[in-house]
């Protein structure tokens, strides 16, 4: 959902974070079940995982019937189910099954980070991503504690252990539906300009994505996790989005939505 380049591939670490060296010079085991060696798992508190199941729970009632027409329409323009699952990194470096509506053609390959015009898509996915309606199956992952409503990006095993070792601390925290770089960091015209956008993104713009959100999770109450939820859904209504910055494809934060223009 853009972002500020960095140079470099240093990121933050919280403190008392260890990269995969440790103070003793010895790398770290993963623990058992781990795809990615991080820290200590650090789960949501108990307030936070109640409107997870409350917000989860309301959001399948609701739009239950509308997910059987739209597993039809996917099935239809993608040639493969309705709904893609893909393993993906969670709480503690541990894996999980992301569930989300297709919007890819079946048996296509190519890199794991999706640049503008990639014609893989279909063009119901075209719409299903611009709206974020695909995201919708992932209540299921909120419920079943997989997932919470507002966390870092839920990223796939093969990119998440191409992470520099300095950013992999992220994987501690559970995953999110959305979050700071979700809704701030909107990247797709930035991968559209580079020739290798999986390097580009590990390199380039995941840095400023780990800081976007490290600013969430070092105090991530129920009223900031609220807040969040308010700006994404103001954002995907068109209520509100965020403002490029002169050159740069960035956002200065949540104070500089903006109305939309009419195009």
């Amino acid at each position: 959902m853009v972002e500020r380049i960095h140079e470099s591939t240093g990121g933050p670490r919280p403190p008392g974070t260890l990269s995969q060296a440790t103070r003793g010079g010895r790398r770290r085991v993963p623990a058992a079940g781990q795809v990615v060696p991080t820290g200590q798992a650090i789960s949501p508190s108990r307030s936070r995982r109640l409107l997870d199941i409350v917000v989860a729970v309301t959001v399948l009632g609701l739009v239950f019937p509308f997910f059987l027409v739209l597993a039809v329409a996917t099935r239809l323009s993608t040639g493969g189910t309705a709904i893609y699952r893909q393993r993906r990194v969670g709480e503690g470096g541990i894996p999980f099954t992301l569930y989300k509506f297709r919007t890819m053609r079946a048996q296509t390959n190519g890199p794991e980070v999706t640049a503008p015009g990639d014609d893989r898509v279909t063009w119901l996915g075209a719409l299903l991503r611009k709206t974020s309606i695909d995201e919708l199956p992932q209540m299921l992952n909120v419920l079943l504690g997989h997932m919470t409503l507002v966390g870092p990006r839920p990223e796939s095993v093969a990119l998440a252990r191409r992470y520099p070792e300095q950013l992999r601390f992220i994987f501690r925290y559970r995953p999110g539906v959305t979050g700071p770089c979700q809704v701030l960091v909107r990247d797709e015209k930035v991968l559209g300009w580079a020739a290798d956008v999986e390097a580009f993104y590990l390199t380039k713009l995941l840095p400023h994505r780990v800081d976007m959100d490290l600013a969430y999770l070092k105090d991530p109450t129920l009223v900031r996790t609220v807040r969040w939820l308010v700006i994404t859904f103001l954002y995907l209504v068109r209520t509100a989005q965020p403002k490029l910055a002169a050159a740069k494809p960035e956002f200065a934060g949540a104070a500089a939505l903006v109305r939309p223009n009419d195009d």
